[in-house]
């Protein structure tokens, strides 16, 4: 930390005397605060085909958090904009830790939700998952973070089952000048960050940033500390170049280091009473660096290289890991008559290197894997600009079940430009993560004499099998959009998900094991694909503007979802114990947006999530709100109030690596922002 600091210091110095630069609105950037109902529906996307198309116009449950979200809502931390997208599950588990997914399946390790940072995968090659506590961007410097729930794997590959976030910022050549802000309060305890934009030449502008953010610990349902406190520095920078009238090139990089606490309870000893609880504070730091070439050829053919590298390293209480991910995509656009073809293959290798302990373990330590991709996407007019098929499908190759085919298809019809109505057919699946298949990790622990009379200690232990296979979904979807004037828009969807040769724990053949001594017994827990299930459900997102200063969007989101066991399974939890119960059947919010006189804006947003039953979880209701003053053109001060009705329930309760979920509570921070 005390490196990063310093290399921080040094940043801030050399961006202090770089060249001035007018802090004028940029043509082109879009003040979205100007844009009617009807025009939103109309802001471009590309996450869901791979090209810039309107969101309008898109074949799938498609979301948009634009940058003045984020603003209007006092979001600090990526999960707490994602609170807006309606069909997210999003809950807190403690000061730093999140548990995110969408349509089901959710937890601290929710592997079945694929989420890119400009283009880059952020997910651990270890669990499939995401460490949301060290995912972290500029918040000020992000264009919009677009969420598909549902089914991407045809464009995305293998782990786009559920839904796919991508996190889009801003060109360089959108942010010139300076941006300084600082905040503080009594969970956000320290809120520091310093962007420089400026030019490259005639034809290049870049932008470099220092980011600091501190949150203090939160208390534990039962009282007391829960040592969640946190602290990480991140450094970055973009530069984008119009080498020519037909070639762009954009190159960006970050570093973070950080510290973040939590409360553990582990097995640590066969000896009773087996387990300890204690806080500790994770070290993690990681880096990387990204470059995207993009080549014109005509108006109807474009070339895309890009490349990207990525390290992470985490030293935890159960174990260290050192990542790294080096990926390269070559992607290819041309339009022919009817057909708009976007096509593309790319390689992945990803290294982890996990120094474990007693109670987590990977056998080998050290391991490689290469994963191979190639896709086609193809929409067709069969009526332009009303009726659009879309046909599309990628082949994989991975290391753990080798080749994989995920195909779709998907129609659009535009009767009108008010009216739009999608429905979508997709095959998806979720490959094995290393833990799965190598990992082993302490569940529980059995006093002598427990499992027969005169038996050792036993040891309940995760043991992964490199048998298990993919998990596969066949989805079914169908969405409409209305614009009605300019006041009033919805987009609604309903959805039927069947999942097959889904994940379970299998008891398997007990074992004595010698070392360390004393001797005691193992009760091996074994991951095979012996449950299936469905979820159907729909998501409903009304957009209101009753006046041209207050806006209120309300999202709904039910959903229901249905696990078993196959009849061969010897598995002794039912899933209705289990995943079944650890997503919400319905969660709804409202938010209110009014611009008020004397450069004023107020935000309030109310959100209701319904129990977990199985985590024992209640249903709660919880009310943010943000009050912000304009004092200037360059100054704004803004004081954002968290969880207002003080609930005192918690969000979310972890599984597998036990760490204890705390109590978010009332919390206020304030914050000042300068461009100069």
């Amino acid at each position: 930390m005390k490196r990063s600091l310093a290399w921080s210091a040094m940043l801030i110095g050399a961006l202090a005397i770089g060249p001035p630069v007018t802090a004028e609105e940029p043509p082109g950037n879009v003040d979205l605060r100007s844009l009617s109902l009807e025009e939103l529906m109309h802001v471009e996307i590309t996450s869901v085909s791979k090209k810039s198309e309107r969101l309008f116009d898109a074949s799938a449950a498609v979301f948009v958090i634009t940058n003045e979200d984020i603003e209007r809502y006092g979001a600090t931390t990526i999960p707490e904009a994602l609170r807006l997208a309606p069909g997210l599950e999003v809950a807190r588990i403690d000061g730093n830790k999140w548990a995110v997914t969408s349509r089901g399946f959710n937890g601290q390790y929710a592997n079945k939700l694929l989420v890119l940072i400009d283009g880059r995968t952020v997910y651990t090659p270890l669990f499939s998952g995401i460490f949301w506590e060290i995912q972290d961007v500029f918040l000020k410097d992000v264009d919009r973070i677009e969420v598909i729930r549902g089914p991407g794997a045809t464009l995305w590959g293998a782990n786009a089952v559920n839904g796919i976030i991508n996190i889009i910022t801003k060109s360089s050549a959108d942010t010139p000048g300076n941006l300084l802000l600082a905040g503080s309060g009594t969970f956000e305890s320290g809120l520091a960050g310093f962007r420089h934009g400026g030019t490259l030449g005639d034809a290049g502008h870049y932008r470099a940033f220092v980011k600091y953010h501190r949150r203090d610990e939160l208390d534990l349902p039962t009282g007391g500390s829960g040592d969640d406190a946190s602290e990480t520095l991140r450094v970055g920078f973009r530069a984008d170049w119009n080498a020519s009238e037909r070639d762009k090139l954009t190159v960006q990089g970050d570093y973070y280091d950080g510290e973040i606490g939590q409360t553990y309870t582990l097995i640590d000893s066969f000896i009773p009473p087996f387990t300890s609880s204690f806080g500790f504070d994770a070290e993690v730091s990681g880096a990387n660096v990204l470059a995207r070439w993009t080549h014109n050829h005509s108006d109807t053919t474009n070339r895309t290289l890009q490349v990207y590298y990525d390290r992470t390293e985490r030293d935890d209480a159960f174990a260290s890991e050192t990542g790294s991910t080096f990926d390269v995509e070559l992607q290819g656009g041309r339009t022919l008559g009817k057909h708009s073809l976007v096509t593309g293959l790319g390689y992945r290798r990803t290294t982890s290197d996990i120094q474990g302990s007693f109670t987590f373990s990977t056998d080998p330590p050290r391991r490689s894997d290469d994963l191979f991709n190639l896709f086609l996407h193809d929409d067709v007019m069969l009526r332009p600009d009303h009726l659009r098929l879309t046909l599309g499908a990628k082949l994989e190759h991975n290391d753990y079940t080798g080749l994989e085919f995920q195909p779709n298809v998907r129609l659009l019809w535009t009767p009108n430009d008010r009216h739009s109505f999608w429905a979508a057919a997709s095959r998806a699946v979720r490959t094995p993560s290393r833990g799965e298949t190598e990992a082993r990790l302490l569940l529980d622990a059995l006093p002598p004499d427990t499992v027969f009379p005169g038996a050792p200690s036993a040891l309940i232990a995760f043991t992964g099998s490199p048998d298990v296979d993919s998990e596969d979904l066949l989805a079914l979807e169908v969405g409409c959009r209305f614009v009605w004037r300019d006041e009033l828009s919805l987009d609604f969807t309903t959805f039927y998900n069947r999942y097959d040769s889904l994940i379970n724990l299998e008891p398997g053949a007990p074992f004595l094991e010698p070392q360390p001594v004393p001797l005691y017994l193992v009760l091996p827990m074994l991951p095979d694909n012996k449950s299936s299930g469905h979820t159907f459900g729909a998501e409903l997102v009304l957009d209101w503007q009753p006046l041209p200063r207050w806006r209120i969007r309300t999202n709904l989101t039910t959903l229901h979802l249905h696990l078993k066991l196959d009849a061969d399974s010897m598995a002794v939890t039912s899933p209705d114990q289990g995943t079944e119960g650890w997503s919400p059947d319905y969660q709804w919010s409202v938010r209110s947006s009014v611009d008020l006189p004397h450069d004023l804006d107020f935000d309030l947003f109310l959100r209701h999530v319904d129990e977990l039953p199985t985590l024992g979880v209640e249903r709660y209701t919880a009310l943010d709100g943000r009050l912000a003053w304009r004092a200037s053109p360059t100054v704004q001060i803004e004081l954002v109030g968290r969880n207002l009705t003080d609930s005192d329930s918690v969000e979310f309760v972890t599984s597998f690596i036990n760490t204890a979920s705390t109590v978010p509570g009332r919390s206020v921070h304030a914050t000042v922002f300068w461009s100069f």
